[in-house]
């Protein structure tokens, strides 16, 4: 494959984002929102919840005069982990949410627990009954000193987005580090919030009286960018990725240097990946921001299959992300599991089957595969990569991929 692919808005950068824009009774506009299918559900929550909504292509404009109903049912977001980010904006702004637990992805358990600690160390009385959590904080959110227990992205933003409204002084220890909560962090200060540390373990937040409306354009999706590095190397191709941000991606970037290819930065936004004739094997193990994402591990042991030698792949963020694994053996691949590690064997031609995307990087993975496969895969159920990558398979094939939809 060879040629260009421009790198859209951040996903999961957009929804904390958007979740924000209930914290203010002003106009708030998100710009680079990628038209994804986690975005639409997001969207219909706010409007469920009282948001006035308008899109204009990739920018999108929202206003929430008031709460009309502080409330994420579960036919909205039973098919979106990202519902828990509007807990903290609620009970900040009117005392009050019901939010139900969390949908998406099969990958294991996603603790909100973490969320729900730190929500009642801010002093909401928390209950959870037929499947919903109720957040009550009639008098108001007051700061606090908040460990978590691990490191959490969704937690860190949920709290934070809390804290902007509290009484006092809040500071997040053990905090997500990840680019996502620095732009959420960067939406929030433009809005009148003070906020300090973000991208680094400890967050301080002063809490203020009220927010206002902001401008602010969403980052690039690092994800979406690391995957289609790995589409590059996985199949000879020399590829330019373009309105990147290059060190969003540089864990995976130093892998893929170690497997033989050739990255250049060719500007500050642009990155151009040239495959070896030959991929090399190399472990990795995922960690939070800044080592090895957990959500390219699944693509990078697809592109594993098609390297000399034993890779090691190791997860340690979710303990049930290995389900690709057995799908991409059905197309040939070599692959063992024991406990949170895959040991994958390669390089082995891969051959076109009927396989099904399990979860959103999943799905990815599997496409991946499929570039490099003899013969024709199909892929089902992928409204899972609709959630995450928009028109996956209209980017590809401006490069060469010969892939098209299937309704």
């Amino acid at each position: 494959m060879q040629g260009e692919i421009p790198i859209g808005g951040s996903k999961n950068s957009a929804l904390p984002a958007l979740a924000a824009a209930l914290l203010t009774a002003e106009p708030v506009t998100l710009r680079r929102i990628p038209r994804v299918r986690d975005i639409r559900t997001m969207q219909r929550l706010l409007v469920d919840i009282g948001s006035q909504v308008t899109v204009e292509g990739e920018t999108m404009h929202l206003q929430t005069p008031e709460i009309v109903s502080p409330e994420a049912p579960y036919e909205l977001v039973k098919t979106m982990r990202a519902s828990s980010l509007v807990l903290g904006p609620l009970v900040a702004r009117c005392g009050h949410a019901r939010v139900s637990l969390p949908g998406g992805c099969a990958i294991g358990a996603r603790p909100i627990n973490l969320h729900l600690s730190g929500l009642e160390q801010l002093g909401a009385r928390i209950r959870q009954e037929h499947g919903y959590i109720e957040a009550e904080a009639s008098g108001g959110l007051r700061g606090a000193n908040v460990h978590f227990d691990r490191i959490t992205v969704t937690g860190t933003e949920d709290l934070m987005m809390a804290a902007v409204l509290a009484r006092g002084e809040t500071i997040l220890r053990n905090a997500a580090r990840e680019p996502e909560v620095v732009d959420l962090a960067a939406l929030l200060t433009r809005m009148g919030a003070r906020i300090e540390g973000a991208g680094s373990s400890t967050i301080r937040i002063q809490g203020v009286a009220s927010l206002h409306g902001a401008d602010h354009t969403i980052i690039a999706d690092r994800i979406e960018a690391g995957t289609f590095l790995i589409a590059g190397a996985i199949t000879g191709g020399d590829i330019k990725i373009t309105a990147c941000v290059p060190e969003h991606v540089g864990a995976l970037s130093a892998k893929l240097q170690q497997a033989g290819a050739e990255i250049t930065q060719l500007d500050g936004a642009s990155l151009r990946i040239c495959a070896p004739r030959r991929l090399r094997s190399v472990d990795v193990t995922t960690e939070e921001y800044p080592g090895f994402a957990t959500d390219l591990q699944a693509q990078y042991m697809a592109l594993m299959t098609q390297a000399e030698g034993i890779a090691i792949v190791v997860e340690t963020i979710f303990e049930n992300r290995f389900m690709h694994a057995l799908e991409l053996a059905r197309m040939g691949a070599n692959i063992r599991l024991e406990g949170r590690q895959a040991i994958v064997a390669g390089p082995t031609q891969l051959t076109g089957a009927g396989v099904i995307a399990s979860d959103l990087r999943a799905s990815a993975s599997l496409v991946l595969a499929a570039l490099v496969a003899r013969g024709e895969t199909v892929i089902d159920r992928v409204y899972h990569i609709d959630r995450g990558y928009e028109r996956i398979e209209a980017k590809l094939a401006r490069v060469g991929a010969r892939i098209r939809r299937v309704d």
